[in-house]
């Protein structure tokens, strides 16, 4: 097997803007200075994905195949690459060009329900914590499959000149109740938006990322490369498997997070970083395709069709409607509105001494934990359903 693929076309992470729009955001950078936090900027329509960043979220849920079986392998290191897999797999889901979600506002929800090939079924909620600084935290778990995926996403948005960065702090965690919750700590690279003054508008990931399992004393450090001006591949992501208490290289990764990614155990000498579970010989030690994303499909969502007021699709409903019909001003009118509303709340709750709580989680320290979690029982996954789906659509179950 080769150790390289040729690069996909990038066409998917790339956008050529028109005159008129390149004019609109050459005016907001015109007021703004290098480094400037973008999240008090107001956006254009034209750069907007018609979701909310707490919907965008499931692209992490939608190929249920790498998350419901991995409580059922017992090697601790095929475990620990069951997860990887699954995280690598996730980027690949996006609207065509460069586009940015919807901020969600404060106490704005996104829920929905998996119903599996297996008749396993899963539940997924996230809620809007905090919106200055912005936090959004979510929870999936599928009981009968004993996994929870939680965590939260606190992004910062930064201008950089012809660069627009999101920076993805916060934690997910990967959790495996079955196997006394065995916790894989992930944390996210960062996204770049290139060219968007002139040029070609281009997405692209960057920086490091890390996955760590105490129990099982491993950690994967990845680098998500970006692409050179004059060489290098796009969407390029390598990576080490390491134990924690020895530093001891185990395997190594490499490919693209919009292709496929190769994994290769370690052997000590020189390598591109792609990689074989099994193997001692020479022959064995060639790299092994660990992940094609381009073989995958995507588990549809199930959503609610009443939705309450601050559900993300019902709360956005008129922004996305008039983008769907190319009517972006009339979009942006909707969008104001919406902000504006939300500008007020906050200015009562400020005046009224009102303290905000959120409905779904609680914060603890620096992080956010589902209120629910207390009251499933994973011994018995059917209850832990019925009463995870009570918790997340109580006015249905």
């Amino acid at each position: 097997m080769p150790h390289n693929t040729s690069p996909p076309n990038n066409e998917d992470n790339v956008e050529e803007i028109g005159e008129g729009s390149r004019s609109i955001l050459l005016a907001i950078a015109s007021q703004l200075t290098k480094g400037t936090d973008l999240h008090r900027v107001t956006l254009p329509t034209f750069v907007l994905e018609k979701r909310s960043m707490l919907e965008r979220i499931t692209d992490f849920m939608a190929h249920p195949e790498l998350i419901i079986g991995v409580s059922e392998i017992d090697d601790n290191t095929e475990r620990f690459i069951a997860v990887l897999k699954w995280f690598l797999s996730g980027w690949h889901i996006k609207p065509k060009g460069v586009k940015k979600p919807y901020n969600p506002v404060l106490g704005e929800f996104f829920r929905c329900q998996y119903r599996y090939s297996d008749n396993s079924e899963a539940v997924y909620i996230a809620e809007q914590v905090s919106h200055h600084p912005p936090a959004s935290a979510f929870f999936y778990s599928c009981p009968q499959h004993k996994v929870i995926i939680t965590g939260d996403i606190k992004p910062k948005s930064r201008f950089y000149g012809n660069s627009v960065a999101s920076l993805m702090q916060g934690t997910t965690y990967f959790t495996l109740p079955g196997r006394n919750n065995e916790t894989y700590e992930i944390k996210m690279p960062n996204m770049y938006a290139r060219n968007v003054l002139f040029g070609t508008m281009t997405l692209e990931l960057g920086d490091s990322s890390s996955i760590t399992c105490v129990s099982s004393d491993l950690i994967c450090e990845m680098d998500f490369q970006t692409k050179g001006f004059f060489s290098g591949q796009w969407n390029t992501v390598m990576g080490k498997i390491k134990r924690v208490s020895t530093q001891e290289i185990l395997y190594e990764i490499s490919g693209q997070w919009s292709n496929k990614l190769f994994i290769k155990k370690y052997t000590g000498k020189s390598s591109n970083g792609l990689l074989s579970i099994r193997s001692t010989s020479t022959k064995d030690c060639q790299p092994d395709l660990m992940v094609n994303v381009n073989n995958f499909t995507i588990q549809p969502l199930i959503v609610l069709d009443e939705q309450e007021e601050k559900e993300s699709r019902r709360l956005w409903s008129k922004v996305t409607e008039r983008m769907k019909a190319n009517k972006l001003d009339e979009a942006a009118v909707e969008k104001t509105k919406l902000e504006d509303s939300e500008r007020e709340l906050r200015k009562e709750r400020e005046i009224n001494n009102i303290e905000w709580h959120p409905r779904f989680f609680e914060g603890r320290g620096d992080s956010y934990v589902f209120k629910g979690l207390k009251k499933l029982n994973y011994d018995n996954p059917d209850e832990a359903l019925r009463t995870l789906k009570h918790i997340a659509f109580p006015s249905t179950f």
